[in-house]
């Protein structure tokens, strides 16, 4: 079991040094701030750091009290999963979302670009309270999801599909969006995504080929969709594992340091992906899973019947998934060999946990399922 999900070491950073520095940083932002809790959650999310902290704190002579949660960008001797960490994009993004949609997401309150004060620069916003489908033990293996009835497990599938619909519902006439496009020269936002993927690939070899992933990068240039429709604004990283629930409806979509424009179907399939991905794990564990949930036909019909709006070629953007996600994992192994917690294999394409999901996806016998 340890092997299959094995625990990372995420931050090289000291807790206590941690706390503070935020304390200072925060005196100049509101009156005498003391946190009188803080933690970093490791159930989910491998990139940036998080914090979550609960402050105390005097407001025109009345003693009041607040939970936030800042995002960090990760110390570059951690190795970091992501060459660049742009805080300000994220901001943004998540404001931008907030005035324009009614997309759920968390109030961000400020940005520091500064890392004189944390050691890095950070954005702090206000804390949601919700439950997430987690990530260790996966979602699909014993949770609160997994134990629910059926009818309460495609509820938060549907309406989990709908946030997507309004995302991309954004008229991104008369707002900039610019900040979202890759400064990458291309014919459509999808070569252009594509494009950035290619480069970080080449980013986070070091020297080592993956001919797998290479062998997709292949597949997606000669199979691209004729008509990838509009941009619209992307989530980047839309599964579930992202998103805090009240019951089983979104109460706060997380973690937009993937947010891209591009078309409809890179979150779909990103979606679609991931949750396969944990039922591999579950076939891997010998446990059932959730083999009935984000099946890929029940989420297009779905988000469809919502946005007005057909997906074409989801099994393009399914594999384009499982690409981008084998290049985290491959990079998320150098992190472990980083902390001494792993070495590099002879065969390197093996530290994708996917990998076989990806060979199957390139010789076609995957989609005849």
């Amino acid at each position: 079991m340890s092997e299959a999900i094995p625990t990372h070491k995420r931050s090289s950073r000291d807790p206590g040094e941690l706390r503070e520095r935020l304390a200072c940083w925060l005196g100049a932002r509101i009156q005498a701030p003391e946190i009188t809790a803080l933690s970093s959650p490791s159930a989910s999310g491998m990139s940036s750091e998080t914090l979550v902290f609960d402050v105390r704190f005097q407001d025109a002579g009345a003693l009041r009290t607040g939970s936030f949660v800042a995002r960090l960008a990760p110390d570059p001797r951690d190795v970091p999963v992501f060459p660049l960490y742009d805080l300000e994009t994220q901001f943004r993004v998540m404001r931008l979302v907030a005035e324009r949609s009614r997309v759920p997401v968390p109030r961000v309150r400020w940005l520091e670009l500064d890392p004189v004060h944390l050691g890095s620069p950070f954005f702090v916003m206000e804390r949601v309270v919700g439950r997430v489908p987690p990530d260790i033990m996966p979602y699909n293996m014993g949770s609160w999801l997994s134990e629910a009835p059926p009818a309460d497990q495609e509820r938060l599938q549907d309406a989990t599909v709908a946030v997507l619909a309004e995302l991309h519902a954004i008229d991104r006439h008369g707002t900039d969006t610019s900040f979202l496009e890759f400064p990458i020269s291309g014919a459509t936002s999808l070569a252009r995504h594509i494009e950035n993927q290619r480069r970080y690939y080449a980013w986070m070899q070091d020297g080592r080929r993956h001919p797998v992933l290479e062998h997709c990068f292949a597949w997606l240039d000669a199979n691209r969709p004729r008509d990838e429709g509009p941009a619209v604004i992307s989530w980047g990283d839309s599964r579930i594992g992202n998103v805090l629930y009240d019951g089983f409806e979104p109460v706060a979509i997380l973690d937009w340091e993937m947010a891209a424009l591009g078309p409809r179907g890179l979150d779909l399939g990103w979606l679609v992906f991931m949750h396969e991905f944990f039922e591999g794990v579950a076939r891997m564990m010998g446990q059932p899973g959730m083999p009935g949930f984000l099946r890929r036909d029940d989420v297009a019909a779905h988000y469809e019947r919502v946005s007005g709006h057909a997906v074409p070629d989801l099994a393009f953007y399914e594999l384009y998934a499982a690409l981008r996600h084998g290049i985290v994992m491959a990079r998320i192994h150098a992190r472990r060999v980083h902390f001494g917690e792993a070495e590099w294999p002879a065969e390197v394409d093996s530290v994708i946990p996917h990998r076989e999901t990806l060979e199957r996806m390139l010789d076609g016998s995957y989609w005849k399922r």
